[in-house]
């Protein structure tokens, strides 16, 4: 697979309404990459992911993404864009009303999917590749807290995105349970897809490495080029 390049933002200012969050801002994302971002609360983690689904909207510099121009992108393009990239969310956000299978029924039907036995053929597709093809008619609550982040990841797959935003997504999860999230994360990965995953969680990105972003006074650092002194350690809040 040749080494596409899926986001490239150069020279981006990341303002939270009229507060400057991030200055300067340079990245580069191929197709198959893993992405580690880091950095204390309020660093521009969130911020900076942000950008990149359309949340916040391109003020300086240039953006694209999924061949998408963050620069000229209009309100009614956002949705289309979505659809390219799917978000991981720390606290999980399933409808606790209904079961896994129609937490992913509905978005589906949400982003314009409309034959039945299609969908239900995705559904199944992305709730083998998560490990709980068993676990469709389950209701959030009857799962643990590993399982629904499952189910958040295979929902995130849907519409066989091209990037996968993963935002804190060990955050609530026990160490053993993480490491087999992120096992998972790296497994999308190797199928072509970007993965950028925004993690306190450093005792992982010792144990699993990947090319790291942090995000610190103002400015995001390509941390993968100071490998010799990067100090774990002085990482965390």
């Amino acid at each position: 697979m040749t080494m596409e390049t899926i986001i490239d933002i150069e020279h981006v200012d990341i303002f939270q309404k009229e507060n400057l969050i991030l200055s300067n801002v340079n990245l580069t994302v191929k197709k198959g990459e893993f992405i580690y971002l880091i950095g204390k609360t309020g660093s521009g983690k969130s911020s900076l992911l942000k950008i990149i689904y359309g949340d916040i909207p391109l003020k300086t510099g240039n953006g694209i993404v999924v061949n998408f121009n963050l620069n000229k992108l209009k309100k009614r393009q956002i949705p289309y864009l979505r659809r390219k990239i799917g978000i991981i969310f720390q606290d999980f956000r399933l409808l606790s009303d209904r079961t896994v299978y129609d937490n992913l029924y509905f978005v589906l039907k949400a982003t314009g999917w409309k034959k039945k036995n299609l969908i239900n053929e995705r559904i199944n597709d992305v709730l083998e590749k998560v490990d709980l093809g068993y676990k469709a008619y389950k209701m959030p609550h009857q799962l643990s807290g590993g399982e629904q982040q499952r189910v958040v990841v295979a929902r995130a797959l849907l519409n066989n995105p091209d990037i996968v935003l993963a935002d804190e997504p060990t955050g609530n999860l026990d160490p053993s349970t993480s490491e087999d999230i992120i096992n998972l994360l790296f497994d999308i990965s190797k199928t072509g897809r970007a993965v950028i995953m925004a993690t306190h969680n450093y005792t992982l990105l010792k144990k699993y490495k990947a090319k790291t972003y942090k995000c610190e006074d103002g400015k995001l650092i390509d941390e993968s080029e100071n490998e010799e002194i990067f100090d774990f350690d002085q990482l965390s809040e």
